[in-house]
């Protein structure tokens, strides 16, 4: 389009004030801040501008470009100024399957975790306060002793993620001094934060051992010099080699640990306080079974597989959690009110352990059975038919979920999904439409199916899933 019809058309474009004045906008005014209705205004003129330019815009027959593009103006502002005015934050129906879906907020909490968050957002705590003795307190007492005694550790400490509780730890034991590493443990977590680089940041010196298959004890052996200040022990959570292999275990390390008179650090990942052969799946180490191999400090996630809030937690003898707790850095890693309320009411469900694999929605989840699914599949699937059963097909298929947020990489988990085949709308644009419902829905796209895992559907969220779901499919076509 030659540069003269741009301007031109530009030229209808109505101005802002002319938008604003709109009756539709003026109702809209209403119950959106009047600021983002004014930024969606300029929002849709430079889109309007930018599908000109781009010769994307078609301008309908029958109709002036003036008449049209107003018609536009309007109906794109209110759009962007009704999703401003929503939260960035929005609740997701998590249909996928991953029960630890890192890009989903990982661990869904329990209701205790729920009720104490919601109590200590309502009013104020003792959250550095002694009741006891009237004097300042320790953020970390409410979960501290829970900690110890759940995992048989001496002390405990908890900062606002695993890799945090890694930086802290080498920081204060190793920095300016060496730490011993198999290289097959070097591992990457998400977000391609590396164990390497994290020891970096802390100041330690990494010093690798053995091939990326087979490290013996006599590797670490060899390589413990006067500037050795840590044997480091990091838990494959997130991958497996298989084969021909050997890694050097975590009592091996501590025998070696005791010979050299050198702490020995285990960083576990997700960690579990529970086994995980229990809930038919593969086997954890569990904390309690790494701190009783006598390993001096041990970190490991909150909301992975002991399914509570974010955060870092560490555990070990007194006199090295004596030691991070003075480090300055704890300060600015340091948990708020929520995440200790969340992670203590998560703790004191792992006190009847029985009953932590109902309470704790993550172990739910994953302990939950192909066979139990049965009825929720079910139940969804006829839900389903009924209220869209013109717009869609609806069938049960057997999947498999997967644990997610880097933990038991080879644990495959059967399962039921409620596959969606609409009539109207390719499969790829109802997952789109899904995406801006409110709540959201996301589930898996397979041969030309969305699949519905009901093994992440939460017992609360199977009816609005239903009406979101309805009310989607009888949209209609797109385009």
């Amino acid at each position: 389009m030659p540069d003269k019809d741009y301007n031109r058309l530009y030229r209808q474009i109505p101005p802002v004030d002319e938008v604003l004045n709109k009756p539709a906008l003026a109702s809209l005014a209403q119950e959106v801040p009047r600021t983002l209705i004014l930024s969606a205004v300029r929002e849709a003129a430079a889109q309007l501008r930018d599908e000109i330019k781009s010769g994307k815009l078609v301008l309908p027959s029958g109709i002036e470009p003036r008449d049209f593009l107003t018609v536009e103006m309007v109906n794109r502002t209110t759009t962007l100024a009704v999703r401003g005015n929503s939260p960035n934050l929005r609740r997701v129906l998590n249909l996928t399957g991953v029960v630890l879906h890192t890009n989903l907020g990982r661990a869904v909490l329990s209701n205790n975790a729920r009720l104490a968050i919601n109590q200590a957002a309502s009013g104020y705590s003792n959250l550095e306060l002694d009741l006891q003795t009237g004097k300042r307190g320790s953020r970390y007492a409410p979960v501290e002793g829970l900690l110890t005694t759940l995992t048989g550790a001496e002390a405990a400490l908890v900062v606002n993620n695993n890799a945090a509780a890694v930086l802290l730890a080498l920081g204060t034991l190793a920095k300016g001094h060496e730490v011993i590493v198999s290289r097959g443990q070097l591992v990457e977590i998400g977000g391609s934060f590396r164990i390497p680089e994290v020891m970096a940041q802390s100041g330690a010196r990494l010093v690798e051992v053995g091939a990326t298959n087979k490290t013996h004890p006599y590797d670490y052996q060899n390589a413990i010099t006067n500037e050795t200040a840590l044997l480091l022990h990091v838990h494959t959570s997130n991958y497996r080699i298989v084969g021909f292999t050997r890694e050097t275990n975590i009592a091996e390390l501590v025998a070696i640990g005791r010979e050299f008179n050198l702490p020995v650090m285990s960083d576990l990942g997700s960690g579990s306080l529970v086994n995980t052969g229990k809930l038919d799946l593969p086997v954890e180490p569990t904390v309690q079974e790494v701190v009783g191999d006598g390993a001096d400090v041990v970190t490991f996630s909150g909301d992975k597989l002991l399914g509570g809030p974010q955060a870092g937690i560490i555990v070990g003898k007194r006199k090295y959690l004596d030691r991070m707790k003075k480090n300055q850095l704890t300060r600015a890693l340091r948990i708020d009110k929520f995440t200790v309320s969340a992670l203590e009411a998560t703790l004191r469900e792992y006190l009847n352990p029985a009953e932590a694999r109902h309470n704790v929605p993550t172990l739910a989840m994953l302990a939950a059975r192909r066979n139990e699914l049965a009825p929720v599949a079910d139940r969804l699937c006829e839900k389903l038919t009924t209220a869209a059963g013109e717009q869609a097909q609806f069938s049960i298929m057997e999947i498999d979920s997967a644990v997610g947020g880097g933990a038991l990489p080879t644990a495959d988990l059967p399962s039921l999904a409620v596959a969606v085949l609409p009539r109207s709308l390719t499969v790829t644009q109802l997952a789109a439409r899904l995406r801006d419902t409110e709540p959201a829905v996301l589930g898996r796209l397979q041969d030309d199916a969305l699949l519905l895992d009901v093994r992440t559907l939460q017992p609360t969220e199977e009816d609005p899933l239903v009406q979101v779901l309805a009310q989607t499919l009888a949209g209609g076509a797109i385009g």
